[in-house]
């Protein structure tokens, strides 16, 4: 029997496993994964009653930024996604900023999933230790991604159809509610707050909300991984979203109608206070669907995390050790192991709110050097001819998008993401004059596969 490839550390390519049907069900996944069963309540406390507007919004202005991602993806399908596409456009040290930023967000963003699993959906069913919840919770989804990545989106299928259920569900128990005459549908046309005119609370919602649609990017990391990109990536993103757009439209619609917006905005679980207003489901069935929304949500982030620290390493910007991978199941063993740790260390110390606006803030600054990519990248006679192309005016748009929803972040948010983006900045700068010092070297092999 022929033995089994030594871990050499050489680096191998990723194994292409992804259909454009588990590709679409990896994107839907992650966008309906914990946003929308947190955020509804504080997008309602920032926007009124009508919380389906500033989803709406929030949904036209991601599609923008996905719009570019879908070129970009289409034309160059490699791991390292944002970052990769940044040194092909801008150079290497603007290259590591942004793969900072996005491995930044993704690291923040599954710490602050892995807390969500362990606060008060998790409370509805048993009352153990937040931070002991969330190491364990955290180890085990890390054990599953080094499984693979087939294995993981064949898991991720059948989660998102457990979590599609729960939210049309809502939607059933909201429509009950009104229909026995103790809603008011009334509250759907209410826009604005005591504080803030109406389109001022629209586009502070939609900030919110936003959060809830930024799953998307996480997919041009496997992008590699999938069979015919150019073909199947537009349409399982576009598909996905528009899903997305249109489910999430109508939980906050029912929320609002069925729950008193004041109600929803100081619940932690806003949709558990559906089902307890409807009164026919028990809220312990509902709870169980939620925290399986919430693990699916930081199964995927942790996959996007860890194949685009093994991206970047590849790339050179961080150590060669992030490029190893098991010799059978050749996924990226060091890098996920890496991410892990790191996300329970902020698991372990942080809270979701601090997290999630550091969060939206990080990725902000990486949609925005995509959109402007793209534009600079057409110029790349060395990309392959069949790829998506979006109009001219759509990576325009999205980029003036990030800049309008960065006004809207709060100041003490933005004090703590300077401060990661001016270590990030630091870092590459030293990491770009170790590079100059060092002889050229040859390009790296490509990533290593997920099966």
């Amino acid at each position: 029997m022929p033995s089994r490839p030594a871990d050499t550390g050489v680096q191998q390519p990723l194994r292409k496993v992804l259909t454009t049907r588990l590709l679409y069900f990896f994107i839907l996944g992650d966008v309906l994964g914990a946003g929308v069963y947190v955020l509804i309540g504080e997008v309602a406390g920032k926007s009124g009653g009508a919380v389906w507007v500033p989803l709406t919004v929030a949904l036209l202005l991601a599609l923008l930024t996905a719009a570019s991602y879908a070129e970009l993806a289409t034309r160059y399908p490699r791991a390292g996604g944002a970052s990769y596409y940044a040194t092909r456009a801008y150079g290497p040290a603007v290259g590591f900023f942004t793969g900072y930023c996005m491995l930044a967000a993704g690291i923040v963003s599954v710490a602050a999933l892995a807390r969500g699993f362990a606060g008060d959906y998790l409370t509805a069913l048993v009352s153990l230790p937040v931070v002991l919840v969330a190491v364990v919770f955290l180890v085990l989804l890390a054990l599953l991604n080094a499984r693979g990545i087939r294995e993981s989106t064949r898991l991720n299928t059948l989660a998102t159809l457990v979590e599609t259920g729960g939210l049309l569900l809502i939607v059933g128990l909201g429509a009950w509610v009104v229909v026995r005459g103790d809603g008011d549908v009334g509250r759907l046309t209410q826009l604005g707050t005591q504080s803030a005119s109406p389109a001022a609370a629209v586009l502070a919602g939609a900030v919110l909300a936003y959060y809830s649609f930024v799953g998307f990017e996480t997919s041009v990391n496997v992008a590699e991984e999938t069979l015919d990109p150019a073909r199947s990536y537009p349409r399982a993103l576009f598909g996905a979203l528009a899903t997305a757009g249109v489910m999430y439209a109508a939980v906050g619609a029912a929320a609002s109608a069925a729950v008193p917006t004041g109600t929803l905005a100081e619940s932690d679980g806003p949709l558990l206070e559906v089902v307890r207003a409807a009164g026919a489901v028990p809220p312990r069935l509902f709870a169980f669907i939620a925290l399986v929304a919430v693990a699916n949500g930081a199964l995927l982030t942790g996959i996007m995390s860890s194949r685009l620290a093994y991206g970047m390493a590849r790339e050179g910007f961080l150590p060669a050790f992030l490029t190893r991978v098991l010799p059978t199941r050749r996924t990226p063993w060091a890098a996920i192991a890496t991410t892990t740790a790191v996300s329970a260390l902020l698991a372990a110390t942080g809270e979701i709110g601090v997290l999630a606006g550091t969060l939206v803030l990080l990725l902000l600054v990486v949609f925005f050097t995509v959109n402007t990519a793209v534009i600079v990248l057409r110029r790349d006679r060395s990309a392959p001819a069949a790829h998506f192309r979006a109009p001219t005016v759509v990576p325009v748009l999205g980029a003036l998008s990030c800049i309008a929803l960065a006004t809207q972040v709060e100041a003490r948010v933005w004090t703590r993401g300077l401060v990661l983006m001016g270590a990030g900045a630091a870092l590459g700068l030293l990491l770009l004059a170790q590079r100059r010092r060092r002889q050229p070297t040859t390009d790296a092999a490509p990533l290593p596969d997920g099966r």
